[in-house]
């Protein structure tokens, strides 16, 4: 086995795997950081310890959900349900290798809220008061709005500090991103962010005067580290 290298990198962010986590398993044992961040759409076919047994000993495993992993029960469960759950980064500040990190997996959904539109319910307990009763999924939201963005989920975090926020949505300066992210990134105080879900890699160098911090889209089961060099490129780079 090699040796880690000297100048090893501190995080790792890793783009969407959908279910492949050979770049993941191989970025690891070559760098060994102190710690990895999964930017959702993980689609895990075992449960994600299961998955990833090769790395725990290696590096501490975060992450946060994308719109695809409750597409089925088998997705949602071996994420949501496995030893590594206490690991989404969902919705709150963690002190990772002593990086202060945010973050906002899933994904807006006009049923819901589609920013910059006001929203339609504040809350899962809202909406879910609205589906009806043969619409619940295990007596509460859909599953497939488990992977649904809320105003809530904003607002738990605006008011907190952070050096990073990792999203699987993008902040504005992707064509299909959202200022409301660009927001929570300057309530945060954020020097940067790194978001998935798009599966490209794209130059947002002449955004960061406007945002006011460095952002980074990962590609599709690409690795860039937390100076936002990319270790591998994405599928679709």
């Amino acid at each position: 086995m090699s040796e880690p290298a000297t100048d090893a990198p501190l995080i790792l962010f890793m783009g969407d795997p959908h279910g492949d986590f050979s770049a993941t398993l191989a970025a690891v044992h070559a760098h060994r950081p102190a710690a990895i961040v999964l930017l959702g759409d993980i689609q895990a076919r075992r449960p994600l310890e299961v998955e990833l047994a090769s790395i725990l000993d290696l590096t501490e495993v975060w992450f946060i959900h994308g719109n695809h992993d409750t597409d089925s029960d088998l997705y949602h469960d071996n994420l949501f349900g496995s030893t590594l759950a206490g690991r989404n980064l969902h919705g709150r500040v963690v002190e990772v290798a002593g990086v202060r990190i945010a973050g906002v997996g899933g994904v807006f959904r006009g049923q819901v809220w589609m920013p910059p539109e006001h929203w339609r319910y504040l809350t899962p307990k809202a909406f879910a008061s609205h589906c009806g009763q043969g619409n619940l999924w295990r007596g509460g939201l859909p599953r497939k709005h488990r992977s649904t963005l809320f105003p809530s989920d904003l607002a738990e975090l605006f008011g907190s500090r952070a050096d990073i926020l990792v999203t699987h949505e993008a902040p504005s300066c992707h064509p299909h991103g959202f200022a409301v992210l660009d927001e929570l990134a300057a309530s945060l105080g954020v020097s940067r962010s790194f978001h998935g879900h798009h599966h490209d890699c794209r130059d947002y160098r002449l955004h960061s005067r406007r945002l006011g911090f460095r952002a980074y889209g990962v590609g599709l089961r690409g690795v860039m580290d937390d100076q936002g060099r990319v270790l591998v490129a994405g599928a679709l780079d």
